[in-house]
């Protein structure tokens, strides 16, 4: 794995070692008072850079008001210390805080949490998203003695039958949501129409990642899923534009829908949000259908 960050500029270097200092610092905080064994000898073994930063293919468009992340794979020695609200929360607080101050952080992050062991497990079951770590991620911080697992690649005809296996099972149960949301706004239901059309979303999210990458992150953030998804597969930029505020609104009420639309009194959605969030979920549909059904040709062809 590289470890070399001279193909960024000293700006975006600066950033980096400013969120390796956030993220090291608030995992030493989040575990110096546990008792438990597990969390008092938790460990942070590496943090690794990947995607477009590291690749060098990164986008800042301001015109169009898209912004490639920092993408940062965190690994830790416990599978309990990937908890997000019990160790993470702080630290993706104080992120968004310096984010939002715009001095020492102009960048989004997007972290993921994983186990040292969950990890080394995924590259032997030959897991590209992995695969593809190691080969292109670039290490930021490493502890010492902890090297990844040989990855395994796959059988040409054993990537095939899992990618079409994850094809069938996740875009079903999406357009099954789908489904619902309709029929909810048609019966007056909105709030659970919007809860609806959002898990409609993320599934249909979930299944582009596990067709492209036979990998999934453990998320129900929108957000973060759609940033993933759009770099993975541009086309889908054009699933939520950006532009009015009332475009802006729907799909911050879709992205609040996952909670709010189910607990929270004040959340409010009328019949014309709904119907255009409907309209970019089916778009969505068929965008994650296309790029999946290609993915499947591709791999039959040498299967």
């Amino acid at each position: 794995m590289k470890s070399n960050l001279d193909h960024l500029p000293e700006g975006k270097q600066r950033e980096l070692a400013h969120v390796i200092e956030i993220v090291r610092g608030g995992f030493a905080k989040a575990t110096a008072q546990r008792t438990q064994p597990r969390f008092r000898n938790g460990q942070l073994l590496k943090i690794i850079l990947f995607g477009s930063y590291a690749r060098g293919d990164w986008v800042e468009d301001p015109v169009g008001r898209y912004f490639s992340d920092y993408d940062l794979l965190v690994v830790v020695n416990h599978e309990d210390l990937t908890d997000i609200a019990e160790f993470w929360e702080k630290t993706e607080s104080q992120i968004l805080a310096d984010l939002s101050a715009g001095t020492t952080l102009r960048t989004p992050v997007s972290l993921i949490y994983h186990s040292f062991e969950e990890v080394n497990e995924k590259l032997r079951l030959g897991r590209y998203f992995f695969m593809d770590i190691v080969r292109d991620g670039i290490a930021l911080y490493e502890a010492p003695d902890h090297p990844f697992a040989e990855p395994q690649p796959l059988s040409p005809e054993q990537a095939l039958k899992e990618t079409q296996d994850y094809f069938e099972e996740w875009f079903e149960t999406a357009g099954q949501f789908v489904v619902h949301g309709t029929d909810a706004k048609e019966r007056g239901w909105f709030n659970k129409a919007a809860f609806e059309l959002h898990q409609a979303a993320e599934r249909l999210y979930h299944c582009l990642f596990l067709v492209r990458t036979l990998y999934s992150p453990k998320s129900h953030n929108l957000n973060r899923l759609r940033d993933l998804a759009e770099e993975l597969e541009p086309s889908l930029k054009s699933v939520w534009p950006r532009e009015t505020r009332f475009e802006k609104r729907c799909y911050a009420l879709l992205r609040d829908a996952y909670v709010k639309a189910r607990y929270s009194r004040s959340y409010r959605i009328t019949e014309e949000e709904l119907d255009w969030i409907a309209q970019r979920v089916t778009l969505l549909q068929s965008l994650v259908r296309q790029a999946c059904e290609s993915r499947i040709e591709t791999l039959a062809k040498v299967a």
